[in-house]
């Protein structure tokens, strides 16, 4: 009787869970059994497996081959686990050297003729991998996305063939020793600020939306430029970080999408239509994969037309609005993604958009309108840290030819600054920070202090309100570069609550 050991990796959400591929080899009649809580494409491995060795020359043991997959209460899926069992099976049966497998491990789809093919899912793999010490074997076609992970030794291969000369020392493999591409300034992919005529208001809201992350509500007639500001809000938003741009590449290549390399270090605008359903937005599937809401991880996403989606789709978002992550539940899956992102929507307060026009021309009744707005319920708008009225710019203004407004640069550069303040109390930026942290990170004078606590009183804002306008306040006086908290900040902050709470 002989055994084996192989390393690989499961995907189970954001998460690649080692598992260990043991294979044993015993007397008796000749069978292939696969254990260990195997899906399908799991189970149609061992007659990949099996082609690919013989193709290969090499020989199929005749005897009882028995591959478990340990932890065996972890549901296992793909074809990645071909290449580790065709190699447990060569070690096991006496073909390949023994030698220790401890410090490598394998993932790659074996095509009948045994050329390895790439695999979804590889990042999170590639970055557990790393974290473990261990080497990675993978197929060539899965290279390039493997090399973003830092401190990993990674090695492509084309063929099983290649694999086993790697493993005997006879040809070393293709080695990759982890790097990072460059990065990316988002400007160079969404519109600039500066084509934006007039809407003042609106501008100072998207920066101080983007310099603590905030989300926001625009409310206005239409055409009055609630999409235009929408699209870019990502030209003045900072570079991501290498750990950042690691977490939306390790979402994507979640995704049926897949990862694109040509988007690495690019911040996610994500503008779903109105008519996606609530797997689409949040995720879902057998198994799970991320919904629009998760590809918007560390970048925008955008509701257009928000009281046009469907009631219960909007409601599926409070949780993820406030913890930064969405669980999803299945029979036999549970997962986690991540989820910050900035959602910045846009609706018109009517049926027909024009209700604050002063020329009369909205002709919907009053039970119209309030059916309209009250598609959208008060604890999803409570959430909603800003809400900005858009109102339309004349046409007087638009046909100057020196109205264009200030670059996205520019505005980038004041949005990086108050971050980086941001950064210097702690990890979080302010729309993430806990009731505890907020009131740490807000310095403020007693008299202010007392102002504050009398509009909380007056305009009845609930406790969740509360915080969000304090934080709305922090983030403007970082963009003031301010360590105190001032009553104009306090202001300026409560008329993006109040404001929105009487036109909504």
């Amino acid at each position: 009787m002989s055994s084996a050991i192989v390393y690989s990796r499961a995907s189970i959400g954001i998460e690649a869970p080692l598992i260990c591929v043991e294979i044993h080899l015993s007397l008796g009649l000749p069978g292939f059994s696969i254990v260990g809580l195997p899906e399908k494409a799991v189970k149609e491995s061992k007659d990949r497996v099996r082609s690919a060795l013989l193709n290969c020359g090499f020989k199929l043991p005749a005897k009882r081959i028995i591959v478990n997959l340990a932890p065996a209460d972890l549901p296992k899926e793909g074809a990645r686990f071909d290449l580790p069992i065709a190699i447990g099976i060569l070690f096991a049966s006496g073909q390949l050297p023994k030698q220790s497998l401890e410090q490598i491990e394998f993932a790659g789809e074996l095509a009948l003729s045994g050329r390895l093919r790439p695999i979804k899912a590889v990042l999170p793999l590639a970055l557990a991998t790393a974290k473990s010490g261990r080497a990675l074997i993978i197929s060539a076609d899965n290279l390039a996305e493997v090399a973003l992970v830092s401190n990993l030794e990674a090695y492509a291969a084309v063929h099983l063939l290649e694999v086993c000369e790697h493993l005997k020392g006879i040809k070393a493999l293709l080695k990759s020793s982890g790097h990072s591409a460059p990065q990316k300034r988002n400007r160079q992919y969404y519109p600039d600020l500066s084509e934006v005529r007039g809407q003042l208001y609106a501008r100072r809201a998207l920066e101080i939306a983007a310099a603590g992350e905030h989300s926001m509500l625009f409310s206005g007639p239409p055409g009055a430029g609630k999409s235009l500001l929408a699209v870019r809000l990502p030209s003045i938003l900072p570079v991501m970080r290498e750990e950042e741009c690691l977490e939306v590449a390790a979402v994507y290549s979640l995704s049926r999408q897949g990862f694109s390399y040509e988007k690495w270090g690019l911040r996610p605008y994500r503008s779903p239509h109105h008519s996606a359903s609530v797997c689409a937005l949040v995720g879902g599937g057998n198994p799970p994969v991320p919904g629009e809401i998760s590809l918007a991880h560390r970048g925008v996403l955008f509701l257009d037309e928000l009281p046009e989606f469907k009631r219960f789709v909007l409601e599926a978002l409070r949780e993820p609005l406030e913890a930064g992550r969405v669980a999803i539940s299945r029979v036999r899956h549970q997962v986690e993604f991540p989820a910050k992102f900035q959602m910045i929507a846009a609706m018109n307060p009517c049926p027909c958009g024009f209700l604050t026009m002063a020329d009369d021309r909205c002709r919907c009744t009053l039970e119209q309108v309030s059916k309209y707005q009250g598609r959208i319920s008060g604890p999803l708008l409570d959430r909603i840290d800003m809400h900005v009225s858009v109102n339309p710019v004349s046409y007087e203004y638009l046909i100057e030819r020196d109205s264009f407004s200030e670059s996205s640069d520019s505005v980038a550069k004041r949005v990086l600054a108050a971050r980086e303040q941001q950064r210097s109390r702690g990890e979080e930026l302010n729309a993430w920070l806990t009731p505890t942290e907020v009131l740490a990170a807000c310095q403020w004078k007693g008299e202010d202090r007392r102002f504050f606590g009398q509009a909380v009183k007056h305009f009845q804002m609930s406790a969740r309100a509360y915080f969000r306008t304090l934080k709305l306040a922090r983030s403007i006086a970082d963009l003031a570069q301010s360590q105190l908290v001032l009553r104009h900040h306090l202001e300026e902050a409560l008329s993006f609550r109040v404001r929105g709470s009487c036109s909504v």
